[in-house]
């Protein structure tokens, strides 16, 4: 599997599960702690999120524009934060998610557009 994209792609998946515990995991875990221990440990689990990210980036900007790495990232985010959100943090299903994906999807098109002709 040397296809940059597909390696871009699986790279920030697993740098986004990270992100999405480093920036909301603490909602639910750790609510009594002080903010200042939620932030180092957020800190900490967010490293691994940079230790993926990183190279993700890289090797995607070897055959994207770095406007297509932004939006396949954001997709990536709201496709994993919308489960870690109903299933972790027992928020309800809205279809307000699915608004923001359809407008999510438009800004694709936009941004890949010259790669669809």
């Amino acid at each position: 599997m040397q296809n940059p994209v597909v390696i871009c792609v699986l790279l920030l998946m697993c740098s986004n599960l990270f992100m999405t515990f480093a920036w909301y995991g603490h909602l639910k875990g750790m609510t009594s702690k002080p903010w200042l221990i939620a932030a180092l440990v957020s800190w900490g689990i967010a490293l691994f999120e940079y230790l993926l990210q990183v190279p993700a980036n890289r090797i995607g900007y070897t055959v994207l524009s770095v406007g297509q790495l932004k939006i396949i990232q954001e997709v990536i985010t709201l496709s994993l934060f919308v489960p870690f959100a109903v299933f972790y943090l027992k928020e309800p299903l809205k279809l307000d998610y699915l608004w923001a994906g359809l407008c999510l999807m438009g800004a694709v098109f936009f941004m890949f557009r010259d790669k669809l002709a």
